[in-house]
């Protein structure tokens, strides 16, 4: 969370170029909407399991990452790709996710424009699609994601479940058994990984190939692989010192 923040700042000043960013996660970890009370988490079972706690500088609601491919676009909010309003943003991007899922034979599309997440919506982010957010061929979430604009920098992230249980997130929550059943057999039919979906493993390395491909081709934009720049680390390690490795920070809803 450190990094995306860190670069997103960086490309408002001009000192690196509009990134768009893939990882995973390890240990495995549940990130919190920027305002989710962190009360919905179990965070005992998550120190039994070896689970991390962070907050995420965008909203939304609880993800569970593991067995994932992560994604972030940060960049000025001049740049042509990112002006407009939070859904013009979204749009923008689900071009390029669409075509990458699409290369690798993935039948997607996305979530209406008109799509809202419900206030009674449970604590955990693949319940619902929001607009544009990506779903299978039967309505099922396959991508959500979030985003976050300040006065000159813009900042989206989202994860992509590779394989694996999509109801995992359910052993994490804070909630009676008999309501975390309930939610574990909704979230069987309203979430899937690209396994599920595919019918067959894609590796995190031809995941993300696809993916750049498609931002590349839907977008009209140019990729050139860069490490992060010696700012970039000393103003990452700074904003986690200050929030997202902060339990101050984690716990404060």
């Amino acid at each position: 969370m450190a990094v995306d923040e860190a670069i997103a700042q960086q490309t408002a000043s001009g000192a690196v170029p509009p990134t768009l960013r893939f990882y995973a996660w390890r240990p495995a970890c549940v990130s919190l909407g920027r305002h989710q009370p962190v009360a919905e988490i179990d965070r005992a079972a998550c120190r039994r399991d070896g689970i991390d706690v962070v907050r995420r500088p965008t909203g939304g609601r609880a993800i569970l990452h593991t067995d994932e491919l992560t994604y972030s676009v940060a960049g000025p909010t001049g740049h042509p790709l990112l002006q407009g309003n939070v859904l013009d943003v979204y749009l923008q991007i689900s071009q390029g996710l669409l075509l990458g899922l699409r290369q690798l034979g993935v039948s997607v599309e996305e979530a209406p424009g008109e799509s809202r997440t419900p206030s009674d919506v449970s604590a955990v982010c693949f319940e619902v699609p929001s607009a544009y957010e990506i779903i299978d061929a039967q309505g099922r979430k396959l991508i959500g994601s979030a985003q976050t604009r300040r006065r000159d920098w813009v900042l989206q992230h989202g994860a992509l479940p590779l394989r694996g249980d999509v109801t995992r997130l359910t052993r994490y929550l804070a909630l009676p058994a008999a309501e975390r059943e309930m939610l574990r057999r909704r979230l069987l039919h309203r979430a899937t990984t690209l396994r599920e979906t595919l019918g067959r493993p894609v590796s995190w390395t031809k995941a993300t190939a696809a993916l750049a491909d498609g931002f590349k081709r839907a977008l009209d934009i140019q990729l050139h692989q860069e490490a992060l720049s010696e700012p970039e680390i000393a103003l990452a390690r700074e904003i986690q010192e200050q929030r997202y490795g902060n339990e101050a920070w984690t716990a404060h809803k």
